[in-house]
């Protein structure tokens, strides 16, 4: 891979020819309607699908030619992906800005295999902090593990913000059907105290445990939250300073701020350098998941990432599910200048897995400059956004069908309901089926006129169609299929991260608010009149808080 201080002039100029050829494609093909290419090609349906890893991907239903995919394979080709899968699973430093590697493959490698960061095999330490973590949940959930007062464990909050709350969050709304329903678990991440008095409202202190999730143990929100959740568990222990390491177990790095904190070293699971927050829900941060779902679910889970981590690696791009789906989300962002991506599984337990996919998607690829620091000349980092069907389809689904904005669209489904009842799973399947066609074909004026529509009415009633959507489609929502579904986005992540040439595992753009508002605290908290040197917006309104602060503080 080409350095920072000397890009790859040569391999820049091949793939500008890729995008030239794409260019020029475009405006041959962008008028080209789905139903057209459908009637030109009766099996396209049957043809442009692929099943791999237990899922199958139709996406004869996007606003591609033969020739499309031809010269969008060839700008995958041209723009080193292969090289940089490669170097993926190598463990070389492929985050250029923080010098690190990107290993959150190896976080679901099995036992025996062997990935080198700095030349060390990661992949022991891997499997040593999943048996830990096994050790500790078997207890958690068996009642072995006592609180202080000696009763079991029944409430198990996770106090963490970003990829350490979305990832545990999502995973357990998304596998509730496989967990411990004798236990209650709950999640924080918001410093506004509203989450943690909701998440603790109704639970006792003596059958409460707290994971805290930070790798550094300084991050402001969730150390927040978890001193606030130290507070409130001591006052309902009797104020005993040893009933802390008993209520509270870290994921974390920092074992001497874990230590001070009173939580025993013993019980702080480690992950690394080399694992992203919003790609680390298969590491330690999901103790909370494992405790809920159970180790040999959990382990399933790990098994679904690891298969799709494999056909990504070494899967040909012209089958490879993710490679696809990047590709095709580049062919509408880069030159149909579609800006989102809705993402509408039709399954309610992933109710949550359109706000994962958010942090996912726009934290790792919402970048300006490539990977050698100059601005980059094509739009990159579609938003991501969608709920669960059918709900949405009494919402947004008129701006997709009838607006004038072009959004592509993942449909996620299965065969088999998790909670059968009667007639409702076919009805489901029904709506996917129906909306992924209506959102294709439309329909014609000619059409609602052969209805009976009046004339006034008929421009009302047309949906134009052409209207681009992959359907993906399973067996049933199990904890491999989950694994599977992360590890796809994942992927399409990565490979569109290599095709815009930007780092997508690096998050610079969090930075900034997070250093201003350590500024702005300490001028709304401070008794005298701060002197301020902000701009005359944040100016005004800091004084008016503090003014509005202290109005309401006298009148209680």
């Amino acid at each position: 891979m080409a350095s920072r201080e000397q890009p790859d002039t040569k391999r820049s100029a091949i793939k500008l020819q890729a995008w030239d050829a794409l260019d020029a494609h475009f405006k041959k093909v962008s008028k080209l309607h789905l139903r057209q290419l459908f009637a030109d090609d009766p099996n396209r349906g049957e043809r442009m699908a692929v099943e791999a890893a237990g899922l199958y991907l139709d996406y004869s239903k996007n606003r591609i030619t033969d020739e499309t995919l031809k010269l969008l394979l060839r700008l995958a080709e041209q723009s080193g992906l292969q090289a940089r899968i490669e170097a993926m699973f190598r463990g070389e430093k492929i985050n250029v800005t923080e010098k690190r590697a990107v290993l959150h493959v190896a976080l679901r490698a099995p036992r025996g295999a062997s990935i080198v960061v700095d030349g060390e095999n990661v992949v022991p330490k891997v499997h040593a902090v999943l048996d830990k973590m096994t050790d500790f949940s078997d207890r958690v959930r068996s009642g072995v593990w006592k609180g202080h007062t000696g009763k079991r464990i029944r409430n198990v909050i996770n106090i963490g913000i970003g990829g350490s709350d979305l990832g545990p969050v999502m995973a357990y709304e998304a596998l509730k059907a496989y967990s411990d329903h004798d236990m209650t678990f709950r999640f924080v991440s918001n410093i506004d105290g509203t989450d943690f008095a909701e998440a603790v409202r109704d639970l006792d202190q003596a059958e409460t445990l707290f994971t805290i999730s930070s790798k550094t143990f300084t991050t402001l929100e969730t150390m927040t939250n978890a001193h606030t959740a130290r507070a409130w568990s001591l006052a309902g222990l009797g104020g005993d300073e040893a009933s802390v390491a008993k209520h509270f177990v870290a994921v974390s790095t920092n074992a001497a701020a874990v230590s001070k904190f009173g939580i025993d070293t013993a019980n702080m699971f480690e992950f690394w350098d080399w694992v992203g927050g919003r790609y680390s829900m298969d590491s330690a941060i999901g103790l909370s998941t494992m405790i809920a779902i159970g180790p040999d679910n959990f382990r399933a889970m790990l098994d679904g990432f690891h298969q799709m981590d494999e056909h990504f690696r070494a899967t040909p791009f012209e089958r490879n599910l993710p490679v696809l789906m990047a590709l095709l989300s580049v062919w509408y962002n880069d030159f149909f200048g579609a800006e989102t991506v809705a993402v509408l599984p039709y399954e309610q337990y992933l109710k949550r897995f359109p706000a994962y996919l958010q942090q996912l998607t726009m934290e790792s690829n919402g970048k300006h400059v490539t990977l050698d620091g100059t601005p980059v000349v094509r739009q990159t980092g579609p938003i991501y956004w969608g709920e669960p069907g059918t709900n949405g389809q009494h919402s947004f689904y008129q701006l997709i069908h009838q607006g004038t904005r072009l959004i592509p669209c993942d449909f996620i489904a299965f065969a088999k309901p998790l909670n059968p009842l009667g007639r409702h799973h076919d009805m489901l399947l029904a709506n996917v089926f129906a909306q992924a066609e209506a959102l294709a074909f439309g329909k014609t004026l000619d059409e609602v006129k052969a209805e009976g529509t009046p004339d006034w009415l008929a421009p009302h009633r047309v949906f134009e169609g052409n209207r681009p959507s992959n359907t993906i489609l399973a067996e049933r929502l199990t904890p491999e299929t989950l694994g599977k579904l992360v590890a796809l986005y994942e992927h399409c992540v990565f490979t569109q991260g290599v095709i815009w040439n930007i780092d997508s595992f690096d998050q610079w753009g969090v930075e900034l608010g997070k250093v201003l508002a350590q500024r702005i605290i300490p001028e709304l908290e401070s008794e005298a009149e701060p002197g301020l040197t902000h701009d005359s917006s944040t100016n005004d309104l800091i004084r008016r808080y503090r003014k509005l602060k202290e109005f309401l503080c006298k009148s209680e």
